[in-house]
């Protein structure tokens, strides 16, 4: 798999952005008491969602659609690496989300069910570009350009990270994309990626130590003498 076309927050460095595990703060650090009704009224909404989708209202496709699907391209661009093939995917996703939305039992919530059918789409458009051979020797589809949000972002930095990204293991690098990249919470990169929230919280640790140990220079001899 090549890198992913990341919109990372160019402005901060790397460095410091991948110093210390777990730079963000679960809403649950930071209020041990204050969402739950907040909470509460996103999982009703959720299975509101769902229900209305399960009977068949086209006009809560196109809520769902009008909620995630800029998202949802941004994330399928970012996995497969181009707006084309990300476009491609969310529309397959939604045609398999009305197609077994039937099936849909509530074991995770509607929308990280809906995310998770995209992600296995990014997965299985990969499988087959590669098997295809479609991308053979073409650098600029296999290892895709980043598109940062910061507009000052300097070429040199996101081609180190981009480099440095490729070289996780895939799980890695779906992990840290979905966290540090679209900002989802371990329990629904869980769901997402069928793991358990224990799995990705390691899984992003050991990406970041991976990164910074490749991002950050070497010490020279004098500096270790010392």
């Amino acid at each position: 798999m090549g890198t992913m076309g990341l919109a990372l927050p160019w402005k901060a460095r790397i460095s410091s952005t991948l110093r210390e595990r777990g730079t963000r703060v679960e809403p649950s650090e930071q209020f041990t008491g204050g969402l739950g009704a907040v909470a509460a009224d996103a999982a009703s909404e959720d299975a509101a969602l769902a229900a209305a989708c399960r009977s068949g209202d086209l006009r809560a496709y196109e809520r769902l659609y009008a909620t995630h699907g800029a998202r949802m391209k941004n994330l399928a661009r970012n996995v497969l690496g181009n707006p084309i093939d990300a476009e491609d995917a969310v529309q397959e996703t939604f045609l398999k989300v009305q197609r077994s939305i039937a099936g849909f039992r509530g074991q995770s919530s509607f929308v990280t069910w809906t995310y998770r059918i995209l992600i296995n789409t990014c997965y299985d458009a990969r499988r087959s570009r590669l098997r295809k051979k479609e991308v053979a020797n073409h650098d600029s589809e296999e290892t895709p350009r980043f598109e940062p949000r910061a507009p000052g972002a300097h070429p040199s930095l996101r081609m180190a990270l981009e480099r440095a990204l490729a070289k996780l293991t895939q799980h890695q690098r779906d992990v840290f994309l979905l966290y540090e990249v679209e900002g989802f919470r371990h329990a629904e990169i869980a769901g997402m990626l069928e793991m358990s929230e224990t799995a990705s919280k390691n899984t992003l640790f050991q990406a970041k130590k991976n990164l910074r140990q490749m991002l950050e220079p070497p010490r020279s001899s004098a500096a270790e003498a010392r």
